[in-house]
Order: structure tokens, then C-alpha cells, then sequence
């Protein structure tokens, strides 16, 4: 019964350093965690998949660092996708702190395909007001974005010459841990009819699912889970694939922990009542 008074109060840092154990482990030893590709994810695959080379894509970052553990490797691995496929990408966003982290998973996917800044993608950057970018798109991006990132101007680019309006995008992915994806449905998707597809945290993810039964989304990366279905979809492991195995295990021993302690609290109190 002693043992148990002491599990029931276990101090939370012994919690803490078996979590941080079981965390770190998964990470330095390779642990094959074979994900089940969901239908939304396989969706997202096929939307990109299946468009024609040389078509626009626009990646949106409305994400920053505090969700880059899981938008990150969604990022990462549509860019590697859409570079395969031959497309190419406009990067823009409406979270001025996550942008650079967009930049870097474009420019590592563009250096493994030999691509190049202007003739395959392109960084417009962060504009002020989203409701009013997104509807002003619709008309002609160069209202909004006339210049790139760094105010090299947008016509100069030969990737750009033939981009007005949502008529010339193939398809929008918005990496979001808010409600960016839905603004974007609500005015690209509810206004123009643009093909949009979620990449948002695993705490998001669950709010878009209406979306997807209505058809307004095509596709939905959700949360860790989601970025390592995608890249076991391209065949090469990433930051998802890597981190699943560590959250897997938190995950089960989180449950574990629950489960003793309640059990174990329940067992002394029971034995307390009875000596009463």
C-alpha cells in the first residue's frame, strides 16, 4: 500500500524525466512507425499529383515558429512534391514571422531539383489585410504583390508573366495553425471556385473536416501524423516521419501514466475508507 500512496503522488518531476526519455530515445535510435495514409491526405497527394507540369501552385505560410514542428514538414514535403511534378511555386503569407521559414523549405527542395529563383518560384511576401489580399487576387495579383520580397518587381520574373488572377493558380495550400485555411475557403474558394488544400495542426485539423465532407477542401495534412502520411506517399522520410515514433511514444505513456495513476488513487482511497 505504500508503494501505491507513492504512485498516487508521484512527484511530477520523476513524470517528467521518464517523458523526456522516452521522447529523446525514439529520436536517437531509428524506430519504423509504417503510417496508415488517411483519405484526406491522400486527396492533398493526388490534387498536386495530378497537375499538369509547368502549372502555378501558391503556398501560403500562415504559420510561425511556435507551429513549425508540425507545418514545417508539410511545407517540406509539398515542395519537394510540386518541384517533382514540375511545378512552380508562388510563396507568400499572411504571418510576416513564419515567411523565412517558407523560404527555407522552398530553397532546400529547389536545390535538390536544380531550380531557380524567378524561372520556378517566387517569394511575394507578407501584405497587410488578408481578407482584402485574398479577394483582391481574384482581380490581378499585381494590385497587392507588384513587387517580390525583396521589391524586385513581379513582371521581371518570366514565371509571373502570365499570372493575374486565381484563373492562372492551379492550386492553394495554406499551412495554417489558425483560421487562415478557412478565410482562404471562404473568399478564394467561396467567391472564385479555387482548389485549395489544409495543412494545419493536429488541434485545427478537426474544424476543417466540414470542408471536406462539403468538397470546399480538396485535401488535409493534419498535424505530425499528416506530414509523415505525405511523405510515405513521396517515398523519402522527413521531419514527420522522423518525429512521429517520439510522439507516438509520449503519446502512449502520457495514457499509461492516466491510467496508473487513476487506478492507483482510486485503489488508496477505496483502502482509506475501509480503515475509517
Amino acid at each position: 500500500m505504500g508503494f501505491l500512496k507513492w504512485l498516487a503522488k508521484i512527484d511530477r518531476r520523476i513524470i517528467f524525466l521518464v517523458l523526456a526519455l522516452v521522447v529523446l530515445v525514439p529520436l536517437l535510435v531509428k524506430i519504423p512507425i509504417p503510417p496508415k495514409v488517411s483519405e484526406p491526405v491522400e486527396n492533398a497527394y493526388r490534387a498536386i499529383d495530378t497537375l499538369r507540369p509547368g502549372s502555378v501552385v501558391v503556398l501560403s505560410v500562415d504559420y510561425d515558429a511556435t507551429s513549425a514542428p508540425e507545418c514545417q514538414p508539410m511545407m517540406e514535403a509539398i515542395a519537394e512534391h510540386a518541384f517533382r511534378r514540375g511545378l512552380k511555386i508562388i510563396l507568400l503569407g499572411h504571418l510576416v514571422t513564419g515567411l523565412p521559414l517558407g523560404q527555407i523549405a522552398i530553397e532546400e527542395a529547389a536545390a535538390r531539383h536544380g531550380k531557380t529563383y524567378g524561372t520556378d518560384y517566387v517569394n511575394l511576401g507578407y501584405r497587410p489585410n488578408p481578407i482584402t489580399v485574398i479577394v483582391g487576387i481574384g482581380r490581378e495579383i499585381r494590385d497587392f504583390y507588384g513587387a517580390d520580397y525583396q521589391g524586385v518587381p513581379v513582371d521581371s520574373f518570366p514565371m509571373m508573366r502570365d499570372v493575374h488572377n486565381y484563373d492562372d493558380i492551379a492550386a492553394l495550400v495554406s499551412f495554417a495553425h489558425g483560421t487562415m485555411v478557412e478565410i482562404w475557403i471562404e473568399y478564394a474558394w467561396g467567391r472564385f471556385g479555387e482548389q485549395i488544400i489544409g495543412g494545419v495542426t493536429g488541434v485545427v485539423a478537426p474544424n476543417l473536416y466540414p470542408y471536406l465532407q462539403s468538397k470546399q477542401l480538396v485535401g488535409l495534412l493534419g498535424g505530425l501524423k499528416g506530414a509523415s502520411e505525405y511523405e510515405s506517399l513521396l517515398e523519402r522520410p522527413g521531419l514527420g516521419s522522423k518525429g512521429m515514433p517520439a510522439q507516438t511514444t509520449a503519446h502512449l505513456l502520457i495514457i499509461l501514466f492516466i491510467l496508473v495513476g487513476t487506478v492507483a488513487d482510486f485503489i488508496v482511497d477505496v483502502y482509506t475508507r475501509r480503515k475509517k
